[in-house]
């Protein structure tokens, strides 16, 4: 079985991934019902061993570092983590890397051939370099109980249509609606080596790089 490159985010029913400042304080919002499947340690174990590497920009990395300091601990387990970035940000766990050149040949060159479950989990300018150059090969969109008005969207400055194919829809007890979408052929992708390589320039702040 050959690799497959996972976006996931969470983000608000109105369709953000963070405030305009970069803060999720509004991730912990939970409702209840009472139809919806539990999120219980064996399913969420079983879960994450199917994911073999995290890929992120800078300011998600940066929020899983507050995460940690704040004694939320470390999301990202003793997988790799690949973070996005050109800029000098602290390495304080041997799993993770720091990337700076084209994201296509990295993921093709790089990353396929030793990874199957690759996952890339932020943020908004990251998910849509990685759409628009056509590498995903499936959306995880788990939707929380909130409307938080304004921020970071999902996926930013898409500049074409991106069909997809509804896979999967799960409620759990918590209000959170996950929807899992596989992305669907639309022509050639763009030509990554007119797009230079991956820097923070150019690219929004907020949880991405």
């Amino acid at each position: 079985m050959g690799s497959r490159v996972t976006i996931h985010m969470a983000a608000s029913l109105d369709g953000f991934i963070a405030r305009r400042d970069g803060s999720v304080d509004w991730l912990e919002t939970v409702s209840e019902f009472g139809g919806g499947d539990s999120l219980d340690p064996e399913f969420v174990e079983g879960f994450l061993n199917t994911i073999d590497c995290y890929v992120m920009g800078s300011r998600t990395y940066e929020t899983a570092l507050d995460f940690e300091a704040r004694g939320l601990g470390w999301p990202y387990g003793d997988k790799p983590v690949f973070v996005l970035t050109t800029r000098d940000l602290p390495r304080r766990r041997g799993t993770v890397e720091f990337y700076s050149g084209g994201l296509a040949g990295f993921v093709n060159d790089h990353l396929r051939p030793d990874f199957r479950g690759i996952w890339f989990v932020g943020g908004g300018a990251v998910s849509g370099d990685c759409l628009r150059l056509g590498l995903a090969d499936e959306i995880r969109y788990s939707i929380l109980p909130v409307l938080i008005g304004d921020g970071i969207r999902f996926f930013e400055k898409l500049d074409r249509d991106v069909p997809l194919h509804l896979t999967e829809v799960k409620a759990y007890k918590t209000g959170m609606v996950e929807l899992c979408y596989a992305v669907r052929p639309s022509g050639p992708a763009p030509d990554a080596s007119s797009r230079g390589p991956h820097t923070s320039a150019g690219l929004p702040s907020g949880v991405k790089e």
